[in-house]
């Protein structure tokens, strides 16, 4: 599944018409990167969720037989956050875990591998596997600790930021009422306490394009690489 229903505050004006996974770097939309990565790690069933002016997601992207996958999508009248709108998509997703990423952010993430690491969530007795990266300058206090055994905590130091990327059973969302907004990290922090979510550390690329600052810098690093 591809996040797409938020509506990018922080990048306005561009996301006063165009929704924020559309934008542009290194020559073709945010979403588009996802979608091509995934597709080359054998994702061919896609969700992708959208509230503010997804039209225009679903006029962009079809049903993804341009891009060799198919796309299913979930609408939602108003953004649900995160955790809601998984829980909003769970008819679509599917009883198997599944993966998820945030569409407004770039990563040269091994899709293959976290695709591995959702087929044994249940033989692991965990709720979902999260992608960690270096604390960024706009994040400097992370979001959880990786400690050795693999295991994610809601406390410790040091600390890491939560990528947006991450494998899940939908059991996680299993109590969570349809169409209501839920967000994504209380959830996760209560799995925590039993020991329920898995981490894994990524040192590669991965950009959080929150400003538009942010996302011509990305253009930038993408064109000097070609």
């Amino acid at each position: 599944m591809i996040l797409a229903a938020g509506r990018g505050e922080r990048m306005r004006p561009l996301t006063d018409h165009t929704p924020k996974p559309l934008l542009e770097a290194g020559g073709k939309p945010l979403i588009v990167w996802h979608i091509e990565r995934l597709r080359e790690a054998g994702f061919t069933e896609l969700v992708i969720n959208h509230a503010h002016l997804g039209h225009r997601l679903e006029t962009a992207l079809g049903d993804g037989s341009a891009f060799g996958v198919r796309i299913a999508w979930s609408p939602e009248r108003s953004a649900l956050e995160t955790a809601g709108g998984i829980r909003h998509a769970l008819t679509l997703l599917g009883d198997a875990p599944f993966v998820v990423v945030n569409g407004d952010v770039f990563c040269d993430a091994d899709f293959a591998a976290l695709r591995a690491a959702a087929a044994t969530l249940h033989a692991k007795g965990s709720l979902a596997h999260l992608l960690l990266v270096d604390n960024p300058a706009h994040h400097p206090a992370g979001d959880f600790h990786l400690a050795v055994d693999g295991r994610l905590c809601a406390a410790g130091m040091p600390r890491l930021t939560f990528s947006g990327l991450g494998a899940y059973h939908p059991a996680l969302f299993a109590e969570l009422a349809d169409d209501v907004p839920a967000k994504l990290a209380p959830l996760l922090r209560e799995a925590m306490n039993t020991g329920k979510v898995l981490g894994q550390h990524h040192r590669g690329c991965w950009v959080d394009v929150g400003t538009p600052e942010r996302l011509a810098e990305l253009d930038r690093e993408l064109a000097q690489k070609g």
